[in-house]
């Protein structure tokens, strides 16, 4: 299968049986996403989902948590990944919000990559899911699953595989391309030991193909000299 089939093959099954994909983070607008996604940097939805109700109770707006130091928010955040530094990023983060862009969270990747604890996956992130721009964030789960499935070849950073899923992926679909490779990789292809029997896509995946190729050839009886 070339490379275009299986991107049309894996975008039309999506399309199909998951048209409505979209972030599992609980928030109410740009700012809230803003916060939980800085939160979930190598720590899970399910885990931010259950500090920030009283993370945004305390500081339901960028100009709240900006009067909050480092210490106050830890309080609330303390059993996510890396807490010290999401504080940290949080407190900076609403402090440049409201200094320099009004209060208002930016529309654009450049601008939301100045913001302290903003990458450019979590600015694509916003991007996309705030905004609707055809910005495709890279977590561990697309960049393994793209690379399973074969959409992307011999990537080896977060951003070779970004700029080969949008060269790839038609630009009005890229904002839910994002949340498929995402929820395929949290609960189906996950990286120990994928569900290839239960994967609607395995027909068309190169990691499945290599699966049944070798086990084709396993089968072979090998004649005795």
């Amino acid at each position: 299968m070339r490379k275009e089939e299986r991107y049309k093959a894996v975008i039309d099954w999506f399309a199909r049986h998951v048209p409505d994909a979209d972030t599992e983070l609980h928030y109410q607008d740009p700012f809230q996403l803003l916060v939980a996604v800085i939160l979930s940097a190598q720590c899970t939805d399910k885990r931010v989902n259950m500090v920030t109700p009283a993370l945004f109770r305390a500081y339901p707006t960028a100009e709240d948590m900006a009067r909050a130091s480092a210490e106050d928010l830890l309080h609330y955040i303390s059993s996510v990944s890396y807490p010290n530094n999401k504080a940290k990023h949080l407190a900076g983060m609403a402090r440049m919000l409201l200094s320099d862009f009004g209060g208002v969270v930016p529309a654009e990747v450049a601008e939301l990559t100045k913001l302290p604890g903003v990458g450019r996956k979590t600015a694509n992130v916003i991007a996309s899911v705030v905004f609707g721009k055809p910005a495709m964030a890279v977590d561990t789960h697309v960049f393994r699953v793209s690379n399973r499935i074969g959409l992307t070849t011999n990537a080896k950073t977060p951003l070779e595989t970004e700029r080969e899923l949008v060269r790839h992926i038609p630009e009005e679909l890229i904002p839910r391309a994002h949340h498929w490779l995402i929820l395929h990789g949290r609960y189906i292809c996950l990286a120990r030991k994928p569900k290839c029997d239960d994967c609607g896509i395995a027909p068309f995946c190169l990691h499945y193909a290599r699966i049944r190729k070798k086990a084709a050839e396993s089968d072979i009886p090998h004649n005795k000299n």
